[in-house]
């Protein structure tokens, strides 16, 4: 039976930046599966609209010729990105704690961990920046 799981991006001071529905075909995930699919679903949403919208702002940036090619524009095109290469970034995000994810309040440890979506179950993303200094 299919699944649909509310996932939110917030500010480590708590601010919800963005809110957004994920489909699953099982009710129980990963951890990975829940990446793979919030970062798939952005990517495609980006590059069906990528001509009306502005940057991308997904999970993780692109970087070097993905970012150039995809670098602010007027009026140009822009180069469609590649999802398998954000999903990858995303995971390191996550296996280097540069991104967190809470489910219901408790920090998701690792990707192969397993959760089941029920009504109230709810998924944030924390994305922390690295200070740099000491």
């Amino acid at each position: 039976m299919a699944a649909t799981l509310t996932v939110r991006d917030e500010t480590p001071a708590g601010g919800v930046t963005n809110e957004w529905s994920l489909e699953f075909l099982n009710e129980t995930i990963t951890v990975r599966e829940l990446i793979r699919e919030r970062v798939y679903q952005e990517v495609q949403d980006y590059n069906v609209k990528r001509q009306a919208s502005g940057p991308y702002r997904g999970l993780v940036q692109p970087e070097g010729l993905e970012l150039a090619l995809n670098g602010p524009r007027t009026g140009a095109k822009a180069h469609p990105i590649d999802w398998k290469k954000q999903y990858e970034k995303a995971v390191e995000a996550f296996e280097t704690n540069r991104v967190l994810i809470l489910i219901d309040d408790r920090q998701a440890e690792s990707l192969d961990q397993t959760f089941t979506i029920a009504p109230t179950t709810s998924v944030t993303f924390l994305r922390l920046t690295l200070l740099v200094g000491g």
